[in-house]
């Protein structure tokens, strides 16, 4: 998918958002329920917790975008429990429908200053925003989109498609 039309500096660093959310989207709504608390082995997540994880990651970009720093110490994290496809769904389209126009409203000089995410003293990372929305949202994304396909594979879940065919689309 290409970037949108309304020529953002966003829209030119971020071509392949829109195409890594709805491969994200295609994921989630196999969720399989009932297996919230499989885990492929005892230091892994669970299931739901990769999965919600995944739903609600596109949120952080909004934070990025909108603030200086985020602090985990702050924002202790209230684990939520999701029991189905929808309910994975629900949250990542309300964190993607709020990430799309905080990056469309972010001009180049505002990607370009700095923001910090730390835990109490410990710095993470400090990067510039648009550097961190990819590191932090893009990638993060696509790397537990994979841990998921792992642990959907191992449960017998069909995979879609995502940079080519699936060997379960082929079928």
């Amino acid at each position: 998918m290409t970037a949108k039309s309304s020529g953002s500096p966003a829209d030119v660093i971020y071509t392949d958002l829109e195409n890594e959310l709805n491969l994200t989207r295609r994921m989630l709504e196999r969720f399989p329920s009932g297996h919230n608390d499989w885990r492929p082995h005892e230091r892994s997540r669970t299931l739901v917790a990769l999965a919600g994880h995944v739903a609600e990651l596109p949120g952080l970009g909004s934070a990025i975008v909108g603030n200086d720093m985020f602090d985990f110490a702050a924002h202790k994290p209230v684990p939520k429990v999701y029991n189905t496809a929808a309910d994975l769904l629900t949250v990542f389209d309300e964190r993607v429908k709020a990430l799309r126009p905080a990056l469309a409203a972010a001009d180049s000089a505002a990607l370009a200053t700095s923001f910090t995410l730390r835990a109490g003293d410990r710095v993470i990372l400090t990067r510039p925003r648009g550097e961190a929305v990819r590191h932090m949202v893009i990638n993060h994304i696509i790397h537990h989109r994979a841990q998921l396909g792992v642990y959907y594979r191992m449960l017998g879940v069909p995979l879609p498609a995502c940079y080519g065919p699936s060997a379960d689309e082929l079928e």
